[in-house]
């Protein structure tokens, strides 16, 4: 690797590491800061569902920040609204306020993150094409997974025992400090390289205009279409397990009020992220196509979530959890390979929004609906369903790879990426 594209490498790492660290204050006790603040199952999955509904909503819209302004300046507008809403969901704790308020805040925490959604990924991808950078994506997206588990290990951890010697609002405003941190330093390193802005359209064309290159780069072209197809089901479920899992655990645990425990379960999930970060690449390396790799994590992840759902012993429940994390990391990195390798470099940002939006998706109607299986029959139960739900994207998965792109069996970035879209 050349030093510019090391150097490249350097800060998507570090704004990865940012990220996740302000994000994993809170993962491991995000569900119990909303059952605190008063709100039922059904409610607490409501407000994600309202969150993963603003995602969908400005999905479109920020992705015109990212392909006519600049992934840069849509990085930095995601930091600031991030900070500011993470304040004003303390504040809603603090108040024990109505349902109605959780859920517009939680609205305005999606478009926070709609901002990051492609952007920075695609900043990657254009930045490391433009400095010669010829190796292989899942090496580099594999080294981000493992920054990512790093820092949500450290963030999980302090989280939780912050929460225990505290209580369950300071690992809120502690994101939002570190939010404003990474703020600063992408206003002074980040540089959009290998992409220059079209700001040749108004606001409304541009939206028009984004919207119909995701579908002509995204749905038109059948091997990525399928891909995006599947993402509901995987990513609405996944949602869910990770944030019902909290509560879950510590009902098998015992004790409701072990916040800590909530922590290291979330910790725990980092460090198998944290090798299959690094066996990604290697992983991938075993089997010809990517969409083998990506289906048989699927796959297994479907058969843990259930075995979670019908398990009743707690420590069994953190191999499981750990078996659960390291398969998502294998799936992950190779999943975005393969799906950047087939997108022109002009629309990365917007069809990776595009997916990003189909995933956000299935979260807007699957949480909520699982959160309210997880109040009639329970926890256990909702992941069972979940694994069932999980199971319905596979045959997309199974489309994507009868199209027989060339990404498919590709091991290193080219120059160029992927060609036209074909007619439907």
């Amino acid at each position: 690797m050349n030093p510019a594209a090391r150097r490249v490498q350097r800060i998507y790492l570090t704004l990865i590491l940012g990220n996740t660290l302000a994000a994993s204050f809170i993962w491991g006790i995000n569900t119990l800061f909303l059952l605190d603040a008063g709100l039922s199952n059904f409610e607490a999955f409501a407000a994600n569902a309202f969150f993963t509904a603003g995602m969908v909503i400005f999905e479109i819209p920020t992705g015109v920040v990212a392909d006519t302004v600049g992934r840069k300046a849509s990085y930095l507008l995601g930091t600031v609204t991030l900070s500011v809403t993470t304040w004003l969901y303390w504040m809603l704790w603090l108040w024990h306020a109505p349902f109605i308020w959780w859920a517009i805040v939680s609205v305005l925490l999606g478009l926070g993150f709609t901002f990051f959604s492609g952007a920075v990924e695609a900043w990657l991808v254009d930045a490391l094409t433009s400095t010669g950078y010829t190796g292989s994506l899942e090496a580099v997206f594999g080294r981000g997974l493992v920054v990512t588990g790093i820092a949500m290990f450290a963030g999980s951890v302090l989280g939780g025992v912050i929460a225990q010697l505290t209580n369950l609002g300071v690992p809120f405003l502690l994101r939002a400090g570190i939010l404003v941190a990474m703020f600063i330093f992408a206003f002074v390193v980040m540089k959009d390289l290998g992409f220059t802005p079209d700001r040749s359209m108004g606001p409304l064309k541009a939206t028009r205009n984004v919207l119909t290159q995701s579908i002509d780069h995204g749905l038109k072209k059948r091997s990525v279409r399928y891909v995006i197809l599947s993402a509901p089901f995987a990513s609405g479920v996944g949602i869910y397990a990770f944030y019902a899992l909290q509560p879950y655990l510590l009902e098998l645990y015992g004790d409701p009020t072990a916040y800590s425990i909530a922590g290291l379960a979330a910790a725990v999930l980092s460090l198998a992220q944290v090798a299959g970060g690094i066996l990604a690449s290697r992983v991938r390396g075993l089997f010809a196509k990517r969409t083998t790799t990506v289906i048989g994590a699927s796959l297994t992840s479907i058969v843990i979530l259930v075995l979670l759902g019908l398990n009743s012993i707690f420590w069994l429940a953190i191999v499981l959890l750990v078996v659960w994390g390291f398969v998502f990391a294998i799936a992950g990195p190779v999943r975005q390979a393969y799906l950047n390798d087939m997108i022109p470099s002009k629309q990365r940002a917007t069809v990776l929004s595009f997916d990003s939006l189909f995933g956000s998706l299935g979260g807007v109607f699957i949480q909520p609906a699982l959160g309210r299986s997880a109040d009639l029959w329970g926890y256990g139960a909702s992941l069972v369903i979940g694994g069932v739900v999980e199971l319905i994207g596979i045959p997309f998965l199974f489309a994507s790879r009868r199209q027989r792109d060339a990404a498919d069996t590709r091991t290193l970035l080219e120059p160029s990426t992927a060609p036209e879209p074909e007619k439907p």
